[in-house]
C-alpha cells in the first residue's frame, strides 16, 4: 500500500470528507494537523509547492491536492489505482 498523508485542520470541512473518503476505503493514512502541530505548516508548504489550504494531500511523493481534486481522481476512477486498490 502507498503512503497516504494528509496535512489538515479539526474542524475544516474538506478535511473532513477527505478524511471519510479514505475511511470508506478502508485506506491507512497519515493525518498531520497542522492546527495541533503549526510547525509542519512549512513541511506542507514545501512539499504542495506554496499551496497554503487544506487539505493537502500525498499519494507516495504524488500531490493529489485537495479535497476536491481527490474527489475527482475518484470519480474518474484514477483513486483507486493510486491508492494500491485497483
Amino acid at each position: 500500500m502507498p503512503n497516504v498523508v494528509l496535512y489538515t485542520t479539526e474542524h475544516c470541512p474538506y478535511c473532513i470528507r477527505a478524511r471519510l473518503l479514505l475511511d470508506k476505503k478502508q485506506v491507512d493514512y497519515t493525518d498531520i494537523r497542522i492546527d495541533e502541530e503549526p510547525e509542519k505548516r512549512h513541511e506542507m508548504l514545501a512539499r504542495a509547492n506554496g499551496r497554503t489550504s487544506v487539505p493537502q494531500i500525498f499519494i507516495d511523493d504524488f500531490h493529489v491536492g485537495g479535497f476536491d481534486d481527490m474527489a475527482e481522481l475518484n470519480v474518474l476512477g484514477e483513486l483507486d489505482e493510486k491508492l494500491g486498490l485497483a
